[in-house]
């Protein structure tokens, strides 16, 4: 019996921030992905009538996980105190090709900042408000 064999390489994701590609990424989960509600939402009556409710919301969120000494550091702290509007793309062109993002997005704030022994991750919360997954 054969299965099929996939293949990931993270060097295939790019994320790029108001056009520029974002570098420097953390260890582990580099960039996260997330619609924030259900596309719809469902109830019954008390005879079993279903009724389905369709959710306009797009809103998404992008969390993105860089090492403290990132160059895109100082880009995404100027958008997050200057509460600028800007595109936000993750592309994979891996196997299973994906483009997730929007043409609205704002970072939520400056992430929590640590200073120690060895390096540290910075977490970027992006809301998206027109988030689609293509």
């Amino acid at each position: 019996m054969t299965g099929h064999i996939g293949t990931y390489d993270a060097r295939k994701v790019t994320t790029t921030v108001n056009g520029m590609f974002i570098t420097g990424y953390g260890d582990g989960t580099m960039v996260k992905c997330s619609k924030d509600n259900d596309n719809f939402e469902s109830s019954s009556s008390a005879q079993g009538d279903a009724v389905v409710s369709i959710n306009g919301d797009q809103l998404g969120t992008i969390e993105i996980t860089l090492n403290q000494t990132s160059p895109s550091i100082t880009t995404l702290n100027k958008l997050a105190n200057e509460r600028t509007m800007f595109p936000i793309w993750v592309n994979s062109n891996n196997e299973i090709k994906e483009v997730v993002g929007g043409t609205k997005a704002m970072v939520t704030k400056v992430p929590d900042i640590e200073h120690g022994k060895s390096v540290a991750n910075r977490v970027y919360t992006i809301r998206v408000f027109d988030y689609s997954v293509k």
